[in-house]
């Protein structure tokens, strides 16, 4: 009885075994629990991750919104291509002399407007309109004769009023250099003071204008102070250049007109040497910048300025 009790406690070989298979898949299952749990961990954890690193990466970007085009009034549009042929065709009279159209001072008219828009579009028209309203005129947004006339008289206005003669003592000999003629005598090389100064500085910022490049005749001057002689001998040479061309108590008188430079036939008044000169970089150049250093342009001749401090 002994024996068989103490040989039931001692496990057989069969016994032995099934206990070890089963210790083994403990084992191997509980393995991969471990495994699983540490999958969606590293996968939770590294998704946490990544969106934090999204949202740091890739912050909410501002709604940009396209701004739209302004709808031109139909009233404007009309008005455009009135302008559009009266840039072209209006009849007027200026010195004496018949003009035609007012292509000529778009970029005059555009900084009176002080807007860039074409003289043609509706756009221009509105700019227009807005002018002639604050100069008591019929907003029409059309450049008719009687708004060109209104601007031609703006433009005279801000020119030189006191038109003393020069006294010598005023007066200085630029260098030749500075002349569009550096054979020029040097009695014609006369230049009022304060003028030729301004003159050097705003060709100094021309110069370092590095979106402007000129040739190396464009902005000399070609005319600066005159004598009353020299002007009449002007005006015997053209007889037929009216109170537009060469006044007879001429601006140059005063050493503080400079004519300058700015392409084509340096002094010619026909339409076609002034459709040349408007366009070139040198004469727009002058329209933004030359009243920054005290000169005003006469509108009918593109080369002539006057220092109005």
């Amino acid at each position: 009885m002994t024996n068989r009790a103490v040989g039931s406690c001692i496990p057989t070989p069969d016994n032995q075994q099934t206990m070890k298979n089963t210790r083994t898949h403990i084992v191997v299952m509980f393995a991969l629990l471990v495994g699983v749990l540490g999958i969606v961990a590293f996968a939770a954890t590294s998704g946490g991750d990544q969106s934090a690193a999204k949202k740091k990466k890739s912050p909410m970007q501002p709604v940009v919104r396209t701004a739209e085009r302004p709808t031109v009034p139909p009233a404007f549009a009309a008005a455009g291509l009135k302008n559009a042929e009266l840039r072209q065709q209006l009849s007027w009279t200026f010195g004496g002399k018949q003009q035609r159209g007012w292509y000529l001072y778009d970029l005059l008219i555009g900084k009176t407007l002080n807007g860039e828009h074409d003289p043609v579009s509706g756009e221009f028209a509105g700019d227009l309109a807005k002018w002639q309203k604050k100069t008591g005129l019929s907003s029409s947004g059309v450049l008719d004769e009687d708004s060109l006339m209104r601007m031609v008289s703006q433009w005279q206005s801000n020119r030189l009023k006191n038109r003393t003669y020069a006294d010598p003592s005023e007066l200085i000999t630029a260098p030749p250099a500075d002349f569009y003629d550096p054979s020029r005598a040097a009695e014609l090389r006369q230049v009022e003071r304060k003028t030729y100064a301004a003159y050097k500085e705003m060709m100094a910022a021309a110069m370092a204008d590095s979106e402007l490049k000129l040739g190396p005749k464009y902005l000399k001057i070609v005319s600066a102070f005159r004598s009353r002689d020299y002007q009449d001998q002007l005006r015997q040479q053209s007889p037929s250049s009216g109170a537009a061309g060469l006044a007879v108590n001429s601006p140059h008188f005063t050493g503080r007109a400079l004519d300058l430079y700015v392409g084509g036939d340096p002094v010619d008044t026909k339409d076609s040497n002034r459709a040349i000169q408007v366009n070139t970089p040198a004469y727009r150049w002058l329209v933004r910048n030359a009243e920054r250093f005290g000169f005003r342009p006469y509108f009918y001749e593109p080369w002539h300025w006057e220092y109005v401090k």
